[in-house]
């Protein structure tokens, strides 16, 4: 049973009317489950392959330690961004216009499968063939995490948006630790063997895209589509993105505000899912087994803040729920730059987590606030354009401190707080009722 089937379990004292009460009229707890099930699915291939392990060994394996490895890591990914930044508005468009989100979702998550078992084939010195595999595998992702988003309006209730991607993201963050755990097992026995990881890592990117294949299968059989298609015809490219970004700004100025105060912060997570294991390592001198090990702790604390602080953000309001996380994340790279013993490194991991499951339930429930019903998938492609760009930005911002700085991790860390802040300003422009009110002036 999923952990949203729990909190809504008939057998306890009101839960069943908890469920109703969070969910739109028609939607089942199966539903429910094989929508939170994406999440659980896909949050192995960030935790495994962006956060803990291929970054990591691409870095001191693949790349053999060179000073422009981690560089060369990030302008792969952010290539990969850059791709979903130009592509996502216009497939979203058309998947509102055919009513195919489902079919969007299962073509990019094959893919996705498919590109991550082939990370299996990254040898040490396989530097071009690694960081071409590596932007196909995350574009692939990057898709699906966008059009799986856009049904969460669909399911919940306004009211509860909150609380049902809180249910998503906690969900998820268990299907990233069961893919670290087993992930973990693998490499501490072939780590006490002798092995070395160019031998241990290519079983782990098979495990990772096999249980990525096999936690997909809920959602493809039981999620359904509810929007009808708008038939809006298909557009350009770049004029479809052009077009979009200027609605936004006349139509929805507080939803262009909230895709500005995203790149921004999500600048700054995009650097602690990307590089947490590089840092590890690298300033902090962890073992790729103690490295797992923190990612895995990292991941109990995101799905704690996701599950619990979801129902506080429906109560205290989006807005105010994402300035709290936004101050605990300036905490969190203040602690972790002044780290030096690993006990004060491990309390800004936790708290890390803490702000990632809070972070990305909220963003993510904000713009189910605020699009219109009609357009979620354009809508929530434009969201995916935002946190692409702020992980282009990010990550190559960190990168690029370190190669200036001849490999200074710790003060790369502390620059990233900097787009926390920047989010915090924007933020404090937006106004939440009155996007809510131009949402509402969409004739149906």
């Amino acid at each position: 049973m999923s952990r949203a089937e729990q909190t809504a379990a008939p057998g306890r004292e009101g839960g069943h009317g908890l469920f109703r009460d969070a969910v739109n009229p028609g939607v089942t707890r199966r539903e429910v489950w094989s929508w939170a099930m994406y999440d659980f699915a896909n949050s192995g291939y960030t935790t495994v392959v962006l956060t803990t392990v291929f970054n990591s060994y691409f870095v001191g394996v693949v790349a053999a330690g060179k000073s422009w490895g981690t560089l060369a890591f990030t302008a792969a990914l952010s290539l990969s961004y850059l791709a979903i930044m130009l592509t996502m508005p216009t497939l979203g468009a058309r998947a509102d216009a055919t009513a195919g989100k489902r079919r969007l979702l299962f073509t990019s998550t094959i893919a996705c499968v498919l590109a991550t078992a082939l990370l299996s084939l990254v040898a040490p010195g396989d530097i071009w063939l690694g960081l071409v595999i590596l932007a196909v595998s995350n574009y692939c992702y990057c898709i699906g995490e966008s059009v799986v988003a856009a049904f969460l309006p669909e399911i919940a209730k306004p009211q509860a948006l909150g609380r049902v991607s809180g249910w998503g993201w906690g969900f998820g963050y268990f299907g990233g630790m069961l893919a670290l755990g087993l992930s973990l097992v693998l490499v501490a026995r072939m780590s006490a063997a002798g092995s070395p990881a160019s031998a241990y890592v290519p079983d782990v990117m098979l495990l990772t895209a096999g249980l990525f294949a096999v936690a997909a299968i809920a959602p493809f059989l039981f999620l359904r589509e509810r929007s009808a298609p708008t038939n809006r015809p298909a557009q350009g490219l770049l004029k479809r993105l052009w077009i979009a970004w200027r609605e936004t700004g006349a139509a929805f100025p507080d939803f262009r505000l909230l895709l500005l105060c995203g790149a921004c912060y999500q600048a700054g997570i995009a650097v602690v899912v990307t590089l947490a294991a590089v840092y590890a390592t690298q300033a902090m001198g962890f073992t790729m087994t103690q490295t797992m090990e923190l990612v895995f702790t990292v991941n109990i604390a995101a799905a704690v803040g996701a599950l619990l602080f979801g129902h506080v953000q429906d109560r205290i309001g989006h807005k105010r729920a994402l300035v709290i996380t936004l101050w605990g994340w300036i905490a969190m790279v203040v602690i972790a730059y002044l780290a030096v013993s690993l006990w004060l490194f491990w309390v800004a991991a936790v708290l890390a987590g803490l702000c990632m499951g809070t972070s990305q339930s909220a963003g993510r429930a904000m713009v189910g606030a605020l699009a219109p019903s009609k357009r979620l998938a354009e809508f929530y492609s434009l969201w995916t354009f935002a946190i692409q760009l702020a992980a282009v930005i990010g990550p190559l911002s960190y990168g690029l401190v370190t190669w200036i700085t001849f490999g200074n991790h710790r003060l790369a860390l502390l620059v990233t707080g900097i787009f926390f802040v920047a989010g915090l300003l924007v933020l404090a422009r937006l106004n939440f009722a009155r996007g809510m009110a131009a949402r509402d002036a969409v004739p149906l």
